[in-house]
């Protein structure tokens, strides 16, 4: 008995033991947790005077009293717009109420907010230029993006869903770009990232860079129509678009596209325009091979290519104006989406209610007897080392059905027809012996 009461008190021992080490264990890590998240100071000493030094409050006011067109350049938009967007997004980033200290207003996280996507500058650099914490500025970055997202995404950046939608981006094209049921131009581009957390290969792509991808359709008048965004930077745009909403839409006959019509006495869908990369459809039109080609195959790749600069023109105005996109963005997954999402709607809401502004004269490419003249938002986009937004891979697919062949070749002769051409068409291709290589 003696032995096992002996027994039996060495366990008892050893288990008090362990459960004490245990319990110190546990305390030692609850003191270093709090430790490391005691925060110091509730503001830095050096940011106790922002409301004298900030910008928000001494170059901001100082701009919009007395500088509208500097005004512009540092938001990119004028007072009159900055106020309409703080009306439709202040529900969303009102600071809460509290009775110790003052919020950071709505007002200076919209500001906050465009400087960054402006400027391309770090979230430390909007932090010393507003004297706010690291974290807030990324906290009212976060947020006030996803306001914009969800309150403009829905006016001003919206899939069009009807008949007589879908029948005035064919006018529009028909009229400006003079090519016949055209409802949009469709394209990719990369968007620069640093490498992702547990990203490993499947954000870097074929540059040598890692990326997101932006998969876009525009109308005529260069606003985004449809948008798909936060693919692997590894994929081509042919595989994305495959898996797309769109795709899936077009392929089964889901949208509310008009009645097909003639052209040239011959009944024709309404259609896409893509490049070689996409399988050819009858709801998507791409050029030909650019091997052994006809006189008259070469004039339609020029019109076509023509009229797909509105997408090219498209993220040209998107990268020149938001800045954002010229270096890579340091920001975790979920808010580069938002940023890209954000930055779709600034540019179809900003075409829409200050188009003279934000796209002056000039500003675009356009067209004449002697070719194309270069839109000044390429000067923007190549002062960069790189260009902002990259184009992925062009691999031509050459895949394509009997009824997709016949609708472009007759679009094809049409084109080249009486009834379809233009004057200086077969002036320019003659001059330049193939389609510029600026169109391609």
């Amino acid at each position: 008995m003696d032995r096992k009461l002996k027994l039996r008190k060495v366990l008892v021992l050893a288990l008090l033991r362990r459960r004490n080490r245990f319990r110190q264990q546990q305390q030692a890590a609850e003191f270093y947790t709090r430790r490391r998240n005691k925060r110091r100071w509730w503001v830095r000493p050096a940011w106790k005077r922002r409301n004298q030094e900030g910008q928000f409050n001494t170059l901001y006011h100082t701009l919009r009293n007395e500088d509208r067109e500097m005004f512009f350049r540092y938001t990119c938009m004028s007072p009159e717009r900055f106020d309409h967007l703080l009306t439709l997004v202040r529900e969303d980033i009102q600071p809460r109420y509290c009775k110790f200290r003052k919020g950071v207003s709505a007002e200076e996280k919209l500001l906050v907010t465009l400087r960054y996507l402006a400027t391309g500058d770090s979230q430390h650099s909007q932090s010393f230029n507003f004297q706010l914490g690291r974290s807030t500025v990324s906290k009212i970055i976060r947020d006030t993006c996803g306001s914009i997202w969800n309150r403009l995404g829905a006016t001003y950046l919206k899939f069009p869903s009807c008949l007589e939608e879908w029948s005035q981006i064919a006018s529009e094209y028909e009229e400006t770009w003079n090519f016949p049921h055209v409802i949009g131009a469709l394209d990719g581009k990369h968007v620069r990232l640093e490498c992702p957390k547990f990203g490993g290969s499947m954000y870097y792509n074929y540059k040598n860079f890692h990326s997101t991808v932006l998969m876009a359709m525009c109308d005529a008048q260069y606003k985004f129509t449809y948008v798909d965004i936060g693919h692997y930077g590894k994929d081509n745009d042919a595989s994305i678009f495959s898996q797309s909403d769109l795709y899936d839409m077009l392929e089964n006959n889901r949208l509310p596209l008009p009645e097909m019509a003639p052209v040239g006495g011959v009944d024709t869908p309404y259609y896409i325009l893509g490049d070689e990369i996409f399988a050819l459809k009858t709801w998507l039109m791409k050029p030909y091979s650019r091997r052994g080609l006809t006189t008259e195959q070469q004039v339609f790749n020029y019109r076509l290519s023509r009229s797909r600069r509105t997408i090219e023109n498209a993220f040209g105005i998107l990268s020149a104006r938001w800045r954002i996109f010229h270096r890579p963005i340091k920001a975790d997954l979920t808010l580069v989406e938002l940023i890209i999402k954000a930055t779709t709607c600034l540019h179809n809401y900003l075409l829409s209610t200050e188009n003279t502004k934000y796209v002056p004269s000039g500003f675009v490419d356009s067209f004449n007897n002697d070719g194309m003249r270069p839109g000044d938002w390429r000067s923007l986009v190549q002062d960069d080392a790189q260009p902002a937004l990259h184009a992925p891979p062009r691999i031509a697919t050459r895949n394509y059905s009997y009824d997709a062949k016949e609708q472009r070749d007759h679009l094809c002769r049409y084109i080249n027809s009486t009834e379809g051409s233009v004057g200086w068409q077969a002036t320019h291709v003659a001059s330049c012996g193939q389609v510029d290589a600026n169109l391609e």
